[in-house]
């Protein structure tokens, strides 16, 4: 489909893993952008202010900081930009960190997205896509995991905020006909992404030579997609928003996963043969809030778009590690597998 470039996209996360790389797809396209961000310190603000510099580098890309929660002050943006389609990618992620701060996910995730629906019922845009989770799956036995399946059983709160995001838009979808596209992701990873997750952490740590922590002594099975792939599955989405039929709103999900789980000591040999060392590690039993197995099936990808993930873990971490030593500034030895310098 050709792309409508004169749309003018909010894009709520911007500075965040998949928003920063969704942006710099649609702004070299030619799309007009109005980044959202709050820069929270979840994470390294260092390096959200980097990909703030990176996007700051084009004409079409304007930032405003902002908390999602601050319902006032997002309707104010709406109602001066006046956007055609919104991606809200704005969340405060992590399962485990559900456990410790809760309060967080209910701000961010449920009275933050509950003001973007209200603010796409005050200014009518065409399209709202957001960001839902794998997580919402739960523990479920039943594989590959589809978007007909019952998903009323999370296991952690930052799943139910999600599966509380889709029966939201739902429900906006059926009263306002607002066109919603919730978007499943599973395990994403690559450059510039965040350093809580596994694959970012077991890098820094194997690099350091410090023991990484293999839970349920490595019985888990994650669907990684690499985050070229999602980008592309999200950018094919944007001009194709649902449709109202008769009784049924227009009103989507889909998953994007790769379609091929990866067992965790499979992805550490992956990893250690990117980085060149082999990794020291500690075995832990399995932590409260975590899933055995992702595995997403996505034909209904196949079926709208032609569409499905296909880099495999192998070229995905390598390119990840290549970005992450070009980064930090960080050579190893292939002989001695000895670091030449260090991360400071």
């Amino acid at each position: 489909m050709k792309k409508n470039t004169e749309d003018v996209l909010i894009v709520t996360g911007v500075l965040g893993f998949v928003g920063y790389h969704l942006s710099t797809n649609l702004l070299n396209q030619g799309y007009q952008i109005i980044g959202i961000d709050n820069i929270n310190d979840y994470y390294d603000v260092f390096l959200k202010f980097k990909r703030l510099s990176n996007l700051e580098k084009y004409e079409n890309f304007t930032f405003i900081r902002l908390d999602i929660s601050e319902q006032a002050k997002l309707y104010r943006i709406f109602d001066f930009h006046k956007p055609d389609i919104v991606i809200n990618l704005a969340a405060q992620a992590g399962v485990r960190y559900s456990i410790e701060n809760p309060r967080a996910y209910i701000d961010s995730n449920i009275q933050g997205f509950h003001n973007i629906l209200e603010a796409c019922r005050k200014y009518p845009v065409k399209h709202l896509l957001y960001a839902s989770s794998s997580s919402v799956y739960g523990n479920q036995q039943k594989t590959p995991f589809s978007t007909t399946d019952n998903v009323d059983n999370p296991i952690s709160l930052y799943a139910a905020t999600k599966k509380s995001n889709e029966l939201m838009a739902h429900t906006y979808s059926h009263l306002y006909n607002i066109p919603t596209t919730g978007l499943r992701f599973f395990t994403v990873y690559g450059p510039y992404g965040r350093p809580d997750m596994a694959y970012y952490s077991f890098t820094e740590k194997i690099i350091k030579g410090e023991p990484i922590k293999i839970f349920n002594n490595g019985d888990l099975y994650r669907d990684f997609t690499y985050i070229d792939d999602i980008v592309t599955g999200i950018v094919n989405m944007i001009d194709s928003p649902p449709k109202k039929e008769e009784a049924t709103p227009p009103y989507k999900i889909y998953n994007i996963g790769n379609n091929k789980p990866v067992k965790l000591m499979d992805f550490i040999v992956a990893l250690e043969n990117a980085i060149g060392i082999k990794a020291k590690k500690e075995y832990l039993p399995m932590q409260p809030g975590d899933v055995y197995q992702t595995y997403a099936d996505v034909d209904d990808l196949m079926k709208d778009f032609d569409f499905k993930p296909s880099t495999s873990i192998e070229e995905g971490l390598q390119k990840f590690v290549d970005w992450y030593m070009e980064y930090y500034g960080i050579q190893v030895c292939e002989k001695t597998q000895e670091v030449l310098s260090v991360i400071t």
